[in-house]
This record gives structure tokens, sequence and C-alpha cells, in this order.
């Protein structure tokens, strides 16, 4: 399978908001810690990417989506640009997600690739974040070539409320 990756403005992300919310709900339900917790409905995670849209508008959040072959969203990955003016050089990933049935097929890695390079290409020369210690994202990071900075213990809960230690990643990405 090819990733069929596009960067999302406010309008596409308005266009794309219930297939967004669907993607969420499903990866949330799958257990991956992605700041929600089980019982997730359709309407909190709509209102979710909607909260995002005023980010997208300003160009601080840049968005990007993966899709399958028929359309439809399979995954998605974001960085937030930071905004004081001593880490503007810096931005954050986050909520690299895939559909749990697109796991396995290079999606995750494909979504990295395009994120760290734009961001390269937006003059950004440091990427961070956390995840999930012991998760398959975890996994995925490494094999990406992040760095660990450090483990937190205890720092967020599982979608069904059991608290899980976290790992701090960092990359420079390539220009």
């Amino acid at each position: 399978m090819t990733a069929h990756i596009t960067r999302l403005s406010a309008s596409a992300l308005r266009a794309e908001r219930d297939q967004l919310a669907a993607l969420l709900l499903d990866v949330v339900d799958g257990g991956a810690s992605l700041g929600f917790l089980a019982g997730l409905d359709r309407e909190s995670a709509a209102a979710w990417w909607d909260s995002l849209l005023p980010a997208v508008e300003d160009g601080s959040l840049a968005l990007w989506v993966s899709r399958t072959d028929d359309g439809r969203v399979d995954g998605t990955v974001s960085w937030y640009r930071e905004s004081k003016p001593n880490g503007r050089h810096r931005a954050e990933l986050r909520k690299l997600m895939v559909h749990p049935a697109a796991r396995g097929r290079g999606t995750a890695r494909a979504l990295l690739a395009e994120a760290e390079a734009a961001a390269a290409a937006a003059g950004v020369v440091l990427l961070f974040l956390d995840t999930e210690t012991g998760s398959g994202a975890e996994r995925v990071y490494r094999s990406a070539g992040w760095t660990e900075a450090g483990t937190i213990p205890d720092y967020a809960t599982d979608p069904d409320g059991r608290l899980h230690p976290t790992t701090l990643f960092y990359k420079h990405p390539k220009g």
C-alpha cells in the first residue's frame, strides 16, 4: 500500500472533520494514549478537531492526513511551532495516529517523514514529542531515528484511566 499524504488547510480540515473524528474514535477505542479517555463520543471528537482550526488557519499548526487508495483518512500527524521568541526554531510533533486496520503498512513512517521534511523546509531545527513508554508508537519513533531524552513516570493515563510513564524524544529534521 502506498500512503497518500496531504497537508490540510483549515477549509480541508472543516471538510474532513467527520472522517477525522471517526479516526480519533477508532484509535482511542483501540487503546492509544492520545489524551482522551475511553467513552469518547463523536461530538467530543469532532469538537476537538474544530478546536485546531485557529492554529491551522494562522499556520502555527501543520496537519497532514494519510488516505487509503479509495480516499478514506487512515492516519494523521501534526506539529505545533513554538510562538515564543526564544523557541521559534522548534516544534512539537503531535497526534501521530494510524487507524488500527492500517498499522504495519508504513503509514506512520510515511507521515513522520512528511512532517519532518516539512519542518526542515520551514526552518524548524528541532522536533520533540512525548509518547507512552512501551507503546507501538515508541517503537516507531525509535526505528525512525528519534533520540530518547528521558522518561517521566505516571505522566498520563491510557484511555482506561491507568497511569503510564511517557518517553520524551527529539530529532533534528534534515533539510
